[in-house]
């Protein structure tokens, strides 16, 4: 006579028992349907997506990073920029303070000096705030006006990440290493493998495509 307090008998067969033909029971790993990759732990059911390399072709969880920088996060390495899209790119600089000093000189002539004192006043805080208008915007997207209108931009070699504001100052004093030497240093990127100046390779940075 059967246990009526006990469990049920079990059945050949029967989906959800251990050790015995079907589905298997709890504690049993479960087999993947053919053709879907095995799950990297977590929970049966649970599928997690595939994480794009960080900045500077790091993988999230410490993985052998790779060489140079990565702007994009995916392993893409991006083209340096060529010389003469640099020297563009200072020209358009350069053109946009020429402006301003072109306001200026124009106010001069005025024949009255209330005016012609306004206008130098404004000329010179046009100036000021236009080179601190410029080194920000460096220093955030890695592009000036004329960087962003020759598409190049100033990252930091390590990441490709923008340099930041600070660096982008110290850069900028760097720049009278590429004037001492005769100028050598702002005529590097011509032979140089990473198209850098000798500020460049002090403070850590390139110009790339993009």
């Amino acid at each position: 006579m059967s246990n009526p307090y006990g469990p049920p008998p079990q059945q050949p067969g029967q989906p959800g028992q251990p050790g015995q033909p079907g589905q298997p029971g709890y504690g049993y790993p479960q087999q993947a349907p053919q053709g879907v990759p095995p799950q990297q732990g977590g929970y049966p059911g649970q599928h997690y997506p595939a994480y794009p390399q960080q900045q500077g072709g790091q993988s999230p969880y410490g993985a052998q990073p790779q060489q140079g920088y990565d702007p994009n996060g995916y392993g893409a390495r991006p083209e340096l920029a060529h010389w003469g899209l640099r020297v563009g790119a200072f020209f358009v600089d350069m053109l946009v303070f020429v402006g301003i000093y072109v306001v200026m000189l124009i106010g001069l002539v005025i024949d009255v000096n209330a005016v012609r004192a306004a206008i130098g006043v404004l000329g010179v805080i046009a100036l000021i705030g236009m080179a601190i208008y410029q080194l920000i915007q460096e220093g955030r997207t890695g592009q000036t006006i004329g960087k962003k209108a020759l598409g190049i931009r100033l990252l930091r070699e390590l990441d490709g990440r923008p340099v930041g504001v600070g660096m982008a100052f110290v850069r900028r004093l760097a720049h009278f290493l590429d004037s001492l030497p005769l100028y050598i240093g702002w005529l590097w990127p011509l032979w140089d493998s990473k198209k850098q100046t000798f500020a460049d390779k002090v403070c850590g940075t390139v110009v790339i495509k993009g």
